[in-house]
Order: structure tokens, then C-alpha cells, then sequence
């Protein structure tokens, strides 16, 4: 069988399970095999009862003399025993819900590993929904890290592994992918080796390992496609005739404030840009807050006022309204005689004939969207400038398709991941970089905490504070690691925790990934308008509208975020005049992670954060952890993976100028082909 077999002729995958997997976008054996886990678990020691191990995750060694019972009761099964442990005789209560079935896999006077959280109430020891394991199981687990997957409903994390040694059984995976001197300089573990082992690693050194080699020959084939891309592109004639840029200037007066130095530098060029010989593509890099959107409403003013329209496309439908109404409340305010157009997936027909009228009957005009402005049913003409908010958000064929709406437009990216420039050179070869470093004057700087679960009642009573002055509040929550538990689950049950605790006071909603796109906007634009009073959500809110009111986000198992991506969350808040806060939830037992988190006290500056996470995590710290940012790639990460990216780009240079067209590199040509196809990344 080869690696476009289909799923479903792996032994035991039938009609269902297919379904389930192809849901998280598995299809063939290829797609399995490249379907990593999202972290690894590590199962702790075996270890004898004692007061010291309260509140951690333990593993119990343990005998039941008398068999479980299930108590029927009218909301839920529970049921219950009393264990043994075999070192100390110590009773240890476990208690399950939900789970009638435990009571036939205990055996009386048989020793079991019991894994959990230790509790001690009412002076006894006690495990809820703990693992059951025998002992040769858990002697077995112990060896190496455990692979943790994404999963759907209907699916669990046993069967996907099984199905995963399963494919690795009935194929043979080519080696040869990479330059053999690059394979030797760097000591590179082979392909196949380095897969099985990403999947099934016997310690973690091999993972480190295993890692390192898909890490590498990610960017390595990352690279080589842009460098390709670039090669291939043909230089176009600027079409723009801009006789001036009195306009701007004139609003650039008028406006209640100056714009910062970083600000003005990006405008600047980009009006070089737009007046240059040749269509150019310019990136803009600006952390948090730091007013990127008013950059983008001058720049495309300037083209506007020179008889062209321009374009911004937002990733979310909540962002492109928030986007139409600012530039609809410029217009107003500065006296421009410019209208504004909204093009967004779930508008009614009759709202865009009326949006499309105003596009077809202006040749000057602002036009705002989402991915519906790509849709054929709109109809773009004389666009001089497209800008892309928060680009890692658009793939290269959505741009490519706006850009042909135009008249061979101008392109901005705009982003708010702070990357070196030196990699962000690499990443977006031939674009032009503008960086805005500054904050305007009237921002105060997001005032942070960093505390244990212990001082989580002064951070709901914080909370409570802040609301009774009229402010709102985003709790945000990670996927809870090492468990089956779904985003959706995760993030309904802490809502409920926190409506239990304030006993029905405040208006409480959930946000997740998986809701429907009408049903996230719903619930965005509930709390923008102020209905509601907290937000539990995952970080889809990462990219999300602009709430002045809201002026305190709680992070949860904080640590369990980069650095830069909790930047990014931070940058939630802290929208308006009043003082604003982000409150840490640090649930880390080790203390080198509760250091990472004290970078975010000491600065607000996205850079310098980038900076200093970059000296504090070690090769330990690439699983479990994921940055956020503009390359979604499924191993590498561009913070921890800086060096590697580096000699990627050096190793690519050196193959193109011996084989500028790849014609004498057969093997690497095809194994760019199935990058390009299981394209892991958005550029």
C-alpha cells in the first residue's frame, strides 16, 4: 500500500471512524502519519501515599480488598471504592462518574497503578476519575513520553494511536528528502526513523531528536517554496497615476492626536510604495494597540483620494464590522466625501446588491470585508491597495485572488506578531518589512499579575470589582493537556464554575472554535455591545474586536502559552482610557516555568518579550508549549526554531545556486511537490 491509500483499509477502521477522522482532516495513510500529537504526557512515578503529594498528580500503587459499588442516583452513577497502598497500607477512596463499567475491571486483591490528582478530605486520601492500569501496563507507559492527540467526538486517543502503528506496519516511507551534506553537517535522524519516532518515541532524547529532523526539513521545504515563488515572479508596472497626497496630510492635521514615530514611518513608506515603478508588497509589523488600523485608513485614503478604490480584509466577520464602522465614523468626522462598502459571508442578498451598488457607482471608495470579497458574487474594479489584517490569516491564493480584482493592486500585510527582523526577512522573502514600536501617548500599559491557584478567590473578588464600575472581563482557557477532554467541554465547564461561584450575579457566555461562525459573532458582538459581563473563551479571541469596556483578562494554566501568544491575549484588553489588567493563572509545578512567566511583568514590549522567551526555553520546552503567530506549521516553531531556520535558508541558497531549477534534484523536487500539497503552513 502506498501513502494515498484511503483510511478506511487500515484493519478496524470502518465506515465511522473513517468519518471521525476525516473531520480532523485525515483521509489517507499520509495524512495519519503527519497527524501529530498536539503534546506529550509523561506519567509520573510510582510513589507511597503521603500529606506531600496533595495536590499533584500522582501514581498510587494499590490493592482493593472488598469489590466497588455503583450508587444509582438520579443525576449520575457513581461509583466507588477503597484501595490499599501496597507501601504503607495507607486507604486511598476513588470515586468515579459516570462510570458504572469501572466496577468490572477491579479485581479484588489484584494491585493496580491508580494515576490522578491526590485530594485529602475529611482526613482520608481520595482520587477522582483516576486511570486504572496494571502494572506491567504502567511499567510499559513509563518508559518513553506518551503521545497526546486532537480529538473529535467518537474518537479516543488509544484508537488513533493504534491506527497510526498500524499504517507505519503496512508502508514503507522513501528516505531520501533531503541533500545527503545536509543530512551529514547536521546529523539529521532519517525521515522514516524521525516519524515513527515523533509518534512512538522510546525516551525523550529520541523525541528531541525526532524532532529536530521533521523541525528542520519543515523549514527547509518552507523556504525552498518561497525562494521558488519569489524566482517566479514576475516584476509588475505600478498602474497607479498619484498626483498627491494633500488629502492625508490634511486629515493627518486634523486629527486629535500625532501619530507616533513607528506610525509614521509605515505610512511613509507605504506612500513610497504606491508612487514607486513597480507593484510592491510591504509588511507591517506592529505590536498590540500600536495603531496599525489608523495606518491602513490613511494609506488607503491615499489611494482613495487619487480616484481608486482600496480594500481591507479582516479574518473574522466581527472585525470587519468593527472595521466599517470606525472608517464610517472617520469619513464623518473629517469630512470626507468617500463611502464605505461591507462585504461580509453571512450578509442577505439584498445588503450586498445595496454594498455592491455603491462599489459599481464609485470609483473612490473603502471597501471592507472578510473572505466573501474573494467570492465571485463580488465584483471589485479599479483597487489600487489591498490590506490584509492579521495576514497569517489569509493563504497565498486567497491574496492572489483579491489581487486580481484589482488593477495589479499594492499589498499590506499587517500583523501583530513581533518577529526579528532578521527572521521575518527570511519568512516573507521579497517583502518589503515597516515595524511600529511605540504605543500612542493616551495608552496605559497593562498592568500584570502572576498568581497560584491559592489566590484565586482575590482574583474573582478583583473581577467582581471591575464589573460593578462597569467594565468587563475575558477569562481565556487552554485545552486541558494529557486528557480527551474537547475545547467546547473545557470551555462550557469553567463558564458554569464561574456562574456557580458568582451565584448567577453576571452575565456569563463561552466562546470556542468549533461554534458556528453566526453563533461566534452572536456572542462577540453581545459583548461589545456591553450585554454581557464576562467571556470564557479559548483563544479565539486572540484576533477579535476592539472591547474599550473590558479591562481585565484572566489567563488560565498560563503557562501553558508562549510567551508571545499571552502577549497577544494581553493585547485584549488595555483598548481604551481606564487602567487595565491581565491576571496570570499560573498552575506550573516547576518553578523554571514560573520564571518564563515573569517576562510579563517586567515590559509590555512585544519585541522584548519575543526576545527574552527566546533565551529562556530549552529543547524541553517545544512540546505542550505552542506560539501563536503568522506560520501555523505543524512542527517547527519560528521563536524556538530561530537558529534552524537560519541554516534552512543558508542550506536552500547553496542547493538553488547549484540547481537553480531543481532539474538535477529529482527526490527533493517531489518531496516539495508533497509539502506544497499537505501545505502545513499559511504564508
Amino acid at each position: 500500500m502506498d501513502l494515498m491509500c484511503d483510511i478506511s483499509n487500515i484493519k478496524g477502521v470502518g465506515e465511522k471512524t473513517a468519518k471521525y477522522l476525516n473531520k480532523l482532516g485525515v483521509y489517507t495513510f499520509e495524512d495519519i502519519l503527519l497527524f501529530f500529537p498536539r503534546t506529550y504526557y509523561l506519567y509520573p512515578d510510582i510513589e507511597p501515599l503521603d500529606n506531600n503529594l496533595v495536590g499533584k498528580e500522582v501514581a498510587i500503587a494499590a490493592k482493593i480488598n472488598i469489590p466497588a459499588k455503583v450508587i444509582h442516583g438520579k443525576k449520575m452513577d457513581i461509583t466507588s471504592c477503597t484501595a490499599y497502598c501496597c507501601d504503607n497500607n495507607i486507604p486511598l477512596d476513588l470515586i468515579w462518574f459516570r462510570a458504572p463499567y469501572i466496577r468490572s475491571q477491579l479485581n479484588v486483591n489484584e494491585t493496580y497503578i491508580f494515576v490522578s490528582k491526590l485530594l485529602f478530605e475529611h482526613n482520608h486520601f481520595k482520587m477522582e476519575m483516576s486511570k486504572i492500569f496494571t502494572v506491567d501496563q504502567y511499567i510499559s507507559l513509563k518508559n518513553g513520553p506518551q503521545p497526546v492527540y486532537h480529538l473529535t467526538r467518537g474518537l479516543n486517543n488509544n484508537l488513533v494511536k493504534k491506527i497510526i502503528n498500524d499504517v507505519f506496519k503496512q508502508i514503507n516511507i522513501d528516505d531520501n528528502r533531503l541533500p545527503e551534506a545536509v543530512e551529514e553537517n547536521l546529523q539529521l535522524m532519517p525521515y522514516s526513523r524521525a516519524l515513527f519516532a515523533y509518534h512512538f518515541p522510546k525516551d525523550y532524547q529520541q523525541l528531541i531528536e525526532a524532532r529536530r529532523r521533521l523541525a528542520y526539513e519543515e523549514l527547509f521545504y518552507f523556504i525552498l517554496n518561497t525562494r521558488l515563488s519569489e524566482k517566479n515572479t514576475v516584476s509588475v508596472e505600478n498602474k497607479l497615476e498619484l498626483k498627491n497626497d494633500d488629502c492625508v496630510e490634511d486629515i493627518k492635521s486634523k486629527l486629535p492626536f500625532k501619530l507616533t514615530v513607528g506610525q509614521s514611518e509605515a505610512l511613509e513608506d507605504i506612500k513610497n510604495d504606491i508612487r514607486s515603478s513597480y507593484v510592491t508588497q510591504r509588511l507591517i509589523q506592529g505590536d498590540v494597540g500600536s495603531g496599525k488600523t489608523m495606518v491602513a485608513f490613511l494609506a488607503m485614503l491615499d489611494v482613495i483620494s487619487n480616484g481608486y478604490q482600496a480594500v481591507i480584509m479582516a479574518p473574522t466577520e466581527v472585525l470587519a464590522v468593527q472595521h466599517y464602522e470606525t472608517f464610517i465614523q472617520y469619513t464623518k468626522n473629517f469630512g470626507l466625501d468617500y463611502p464605505v462598502a461591507l462585504f461580509t459571508g453571512s450578509m442577505k442578498a439584498s445588503q450586498r446588491k445595496k454594498m455592491q451598488a455603491i462599489v459599481d457607482e464609485n470609483d473612490a471608495v473603502f471597501i471592507v470585508g472578510t473572505h466573501a470579497l474573494i467570492s465571485d458574487k463580488t465584483n471589485l474594479r479599479q483597487v489600487g491597495l489591498v490590506v490584509c489584517d492579521e495576514q497569517h490569516r489569509f493563504g497565498v491564493a486567497q491574496r492572489e485572488k483579491l489581487s486580481k480584482k484589482g488593477i495589479d493592486p499594492h499589498m499590506i500585510v499587517m500583523s501583530a506578531t513581533p518577529i526579528p527582523r532578521t527572521l521575518a526577512m527570511i519568512l516573507y522573502g521579497n517583502m518589503h518589512v515597516s515595524v511600529i514600536k511605540e504605543l500612542p501617548a493616551n495608552r496605559l500599559p497593562v498592568k500584570t499579575c502572576v498568581i497560584k491557584d491559592n489566590m484565586r478567590p482575590n482574583a474573582y473578588k478583583f473581577i467582581s470589582d471591575e464589573i460593578s464600575k462597569g467594565h468587563q472581563c475575558y477569562v481565556i482557557c487552554p485545552l486541558v493537556e494529557a486528557t480527551e477532554t474537547t475545547e467546547a467541554e473545557n470551555v462550557i465547564d469553567f463558564a458554569k464554575k464561574l456562574e456557580d461561584y458568582f451565584e448567577g450575579k453576571y452575565k456569563i457566555e463561552y466562546l470556542h472554535g468549533k461554534m458556528k461562525n453566526d453563533e461566534k459573532n452572536d456572542i462577540m458582538n453581545s459583548f461589545a455591545d456591553g450585554k454581557t459581563d464576562i467571556l470564557v473563551s479559548t483563544t479565539v479571541v486572540e484576533v477579535g474586536v476592539n472591547v474599550v469596556n473590558a479591562t481585565v483578562i484572566m489567563i488560565e494554566n498560563a503557562n501553558r502559552f508562549g510567551l508571545a501568544q499571552l502577549h497577544q491575549l494581553r493585547g485584549r484588553v488595555g483598548r481604551g482610557a481606564d487602567q487595565s489588567y491581565c491576571i496570570l493563572m499560573d498552575s506550573a509545578s516547576d518553578s523554571k516555568d514560573s520564571k518564563r512567566l515573569e517576562v510579563m511583568l517586567k515590559t509590555n514590549d512585544g519585541f522584548e518579550i519575543s526576545r527574552e522567551d527566546l533565551k529562556l526555553r530549552g529543547p524541553g520546552d517545544f512540546f505542550g508549549v505552542r506560539q501563536s503567530g503568522e506560520f501555523s506549521f505543524k512542527i517547527a516553531d519560528i521563536y524556538n526554531d530561530s537558529q534552524l531556520l537560519e541554516i534552512a535558508s543558508k542550506d536552500v541558497d547553496e542547493l538553488l545556486k547549484k540547481d537553480p531549477d531543481l532539474n538535477q534534484s529529482p527526490m527533493i523536487k517531489n518531496a516539495l511537490t508533497r509539502f506544497i500539497i499537505n501545505q502545513s503552513y499559511v504564508l
